[in-house]
């Protein structure tokens, strides 16, 4: 005889079928019945010590084993503890599915106490929220996996009712056929092959999109086809190796790198945006290049209704096969004669230099030569993520995780956790600043409950180092930036993991090399002296 399954059973096992083994929370007892049954299903619940932390955790698994990440929070407090992992999941791509627990629909008419309205606060912030009920169980989770993750993907937010989650529910009757990817046809595209063949200074700015479809090969191949040198958004970061002669690393965050970046795309005849998503970029790249001078296609996932720039040609159209019908029947040619790209790259290194004695330069370049080229990196929002986004080099896609389109502090420490997790065999190192640790210090402790022997670098300069210089910049008193400098390597130890604090580069390469092979998480606090990234971002 047939087991009867409960409608938090449908939710968790098309869940598991869209390919979900993790869940990250922290449990109440409204959520009990979820959490049992995303455990039956065979989706391990990892508990946490903050709902934000948990939502980061869960992205960080998402990039490795590209299935929906699972936040799970239960009523009131634990729901809004998560609004900005949430958030940054909707500005940031990541298809985010937020299960929250409630109190019964009946019962909230006479009870108050932790009750609020979940789905009125997330949904400014969410693709859809659902209420879930035991009829349409499985529909509301088919729903939830398929808005999530199709089209530019993003959070999507299931309440789930104490009595609702136990009762009797049916899975889906069969499954709804995904939507074959789309490619460009007609006079447009006979438009673009003809200006790809003429283009002479053609430049490419690929962005998260790429990844989601799955098109990093494509765009590599097209680019060494027509010789078109690519620059990526940073979460694109590593579409194309980015040791690759075409390879110019990201833009639109370093107003140093941009300096470089921008006057070479106004010299372009030919701009190809591919699954460029401007959300991640700063405003310097707004309008920053002419459509009616300069010819600019644009192949994205979702019509422009951002304005960030406008182009000539528009296709809403898979990434890869866009670029396969732009290079079907035209002949290549060559670019860029007056040897403009490499000028540009040596630039560009020059503008990044790494031979200083120590600071964070010395930090970032110290942790890339001894870092195995595989190592899977986060980092943090601030002067640092700045200046590392651009000295890290990837040698493949989603080795660099961080929060762009948000840029949320406390995402790095979170982010590696969760990147262990998916790929425990991967060395795995997460960059913060001082602040930024300081908001999710309990989260070592998860890293210790979890086993792992995960490396975290702490910039310890005892600001916030880039508001600092802004205030600077305005002329204002230092104000609301500074703290005390707190022993980082000692927080480590209290949570079960081992602390070095180092203030050079030889002490910084034995402590990562200690890291490698320790059997517990690492915290390496990289002491430098405040003001460090003046003139470096």
């Amino acid at each position: 005889m047939l087991q009867s399954l409960r409608a938090a059973d449908v939710l968790a096992r098309r869940l598991y079928d869209a390919g979900c083994r993790h869940a990250f929370g922290m449990p109440g007892g409204e959520v009990l019945t979820l959490i049992d049954a995303l455990e039956k299903a065979g989706i391990r619940f990892v508990l946490t010590k903050h709902e934000n932390a948990a939502g980061f955790m869960a992205e960080g698994v998402h990039h490795l084993d590209g299935a929906p990440a699972i936040l799970v929070a239960t009523v009131g407090p634990g729901a809004m503890n998560g609004v900005n992992v949430i958030a940054n999941a909707q500005q940031d791509r990541v298809p985010l599915i937020v299960l929250t627990g409630c109190v019964d629909a009946a019962e909230a008419e006479t009870y108050t106490h932790q009750v609020l309205d979940h789905r009125r606060v997330l949904e400014p912030i969410t693709k859809a929220t659902f209420t879930l009920n035991a009829p349409a169980a499985g529909i509301i989770a088919d729903k939830a996996v398929g808005i999530a993750t199709e089209g530019r993907a993003g959070p999507v937010h299931i309440d789930v009712p104490i009595a609702v989650a136990e009762q009797t529910a049916q899975p889906m009757n069969g499954s709804r056929a995904p939507a074959s990817p789309v490619a460009p046809t007609g006079a447009d595209l006979r438009t673009a092959r003809d200006w790809l063949a003429q283009a002479k200074r053609p430049v490419m700015l690929a962005g998260l999109d790429v990844l989601k479809d799955g098109a990093a090969a494509d765009v590599q191949q097209f680019a060494e086809t027509f010789g078109v040198p690519v620059m990526t958004t940073y979460k694109a970061k590593g579409i194309i190796p980015e040791d690759h002669p075409l390879a110019l690393g990201g833009a639109g965050l370093s107003p140093l790198a941009d300096r470089h970046l921008l006057p070479f795309v106004a010299e372009a005849d030919l701009i190809i945006l591919v699954g460029y998503d401007p959300i991640e970029m700063r405003t310097g790249w707004q309008s920053a290049w002419d459509p009616v001078q300069q010819n600019v296609i644009d192949i994205h996932a979702a019509p422009n209704h951002h304005y960030m720039h406008q182009a000539t040609l528009s296709f809403i159209a898979d990434t890869g096969a866009a670029l396969n019908c732009l290079s079907a029947g035209t002949a290549p040619q060559a670019t860029w004669a007056e040897g403009q790209v490499p000028a540009l790259k040596s630039a560009l290194a020059a503008a990044f230099p790494t031979d200083e004695p120590w600071g964070p330069g010395a930090v970032i370049d110290t942790c890339r030569n001894v870092m195995p080229p595989e190592t899977i990196a986060t980092v943090d929002s601030g002067a640092h993520r700045i200046m590392l986004s651009q000295m890290w080099t990837c040698p493949a896609p989603r080795k660099l995780l961080q929060s762009s389109g948000l840029c949320t502090m406390g995402c790095a420490v979170p982010l590696a956790i969760g990147a262990k997790i998916a790929a425990p065999d991967q060395p795995v190192i997460s960059f913060s600043g001082d602040a930024g640790l300081l908001m999710v210090a309990g989260e070592l402790a998860t890293a210790a409950e979890l086993g792992q022997n995960t490396i975290f670098v702490v910039f310890v300069d005892a600001s916030l180092a880039l508001i600092e210089l802004k205030q600077r910049q305005r002329q204002m008193d230092n104000r609301g930036v500074d703290f005390v400098h707190h022993d980082y390597a000692a927080v480590a130890q209290a949570f079960g993991g081992n602390g070095v604090t180092v203030s050079d580069r030889t002490e910084l390469t034995a402590a990562l090399q200690d890291a490698l092979n320790a059997d517990s998480f690492t915290l390496i606090a990289a002491k430098i002296a405040q003001q460090s990234y003046d003139g470096r971002i």
